[in-house]
């Protein structure tokens, strides 16, 4: 990927470097420690870092990295750019802080290796440009949540439709909460492709022994401990059938069961 393309999904400013934007990198390497960027990073690199100092431009210049990125709007005092300017490495600055940063980048990433015909919009329906798997304890009600949260954090910073982003962190949570209550452990997968998101909940637990059953308004095996602290309604697979656009559940006894939700976008 080019610097100038980097600049341009930061929405960066340029502090040095305005006549090297053309140069192409093959690695972006996140981290506020410069023995790790010393010991791990790879050559034709940037580094986004939240060190502005001319420490981070030096190991930069030791790696033999072609740019830094300054997260967090931060900018050098400490004669950073003069630095820079000499050894010809590229010094920007983004408002974004690191998370925000590398998604940008990793998104812009899966667009730019597509096919030409894909990038004008004619994509694959299977084509998927990110996915990301969160794990959940059973009975761990303190974590609760902090799946789903992830979920929608993600899906918020992609920029995608608010009420979008409801039914799918509704599904989410529902689901996730499910596998707290019912299960011994599980996993949330988030997928999102051009044309749907889908998340999938997989838990290893008792399972369903009566799927239909399940899916009625109302029907539940959640205890008095789990009601007295507000789950256990019995709405969460019919909730995340209401919210969804396709739902697949199948489940076995003693095993587990697992949750297909697809949103089309």
């Amino acid at each position: 990927m080019k610097i100038k393309k980097i600049k341009d999904v930061l929405e960066a400013e340029v502090i040095v470097g305005e006549d090297k934007l053309d140069v192409e990198v093959k690695h972006i390497y996140a981290s506020d420690l410069m023995s790790d960027v010393l010991a791990f990073g790879k050559p034709n690199s940037i580094l986004l870092t939240g060190l502005a100092s001319q420490q981070a431009i030096i190991s930069a210049h030791m790696a033999e990295f072609d740019g830094v990125v300054l997260i967090r709007g931060k900018k050098t005092k400490d004669g950073s750019e003069k630095f820079a300017r000499d050894k010809q490495i590229v010094l920007l600055s983004t408002k974004l802080d690191m998370y925000d940063a590398c998604l940008r980048i990793g998104l812009a990433d899966s667009k730019l290796m597509m096919p030409e015909s894909q990038k004008e919009g004619d994509l694959p329906k299977d084509d998927i440009n990110l996915s990301h798997k969160f794990s959940i304890d059973g009975n761990d009600f303190a974590s609760a949540g902090l799946a789903s949260t992830e979920v929608k954090s993600i899906l918020k910073k992609i920029g995608l439709d608010p009420v979008l982003i409801r039914r799918v962190a509704i599904s989410t949570y529902e689901g996730e909460m499910n596998v707290v209550m019912h299960a011994t452990r599980g996993t949330v997968k988030l997928i999102v492709s051009p044309e749907f998101i889908q998340v999938i909940i997989e838990d290893v637990g008792k399972g369903i022994p009566d799927i239909k059953m399940a899916m009625q308004e109302g029907f539940t095996t959640a205890t008095e401990e789990m009601r007295a602290m507000g789950f256990g309604s019995g709405m969460g697979l019919p909730n995340i059938k209401k919210n969804s656009d396709e739902l697949d559940v199948s489940s076995e006894v003693g095993k587990g069961t697992c949750l297909k939700i697809k949103f089309y976008i």
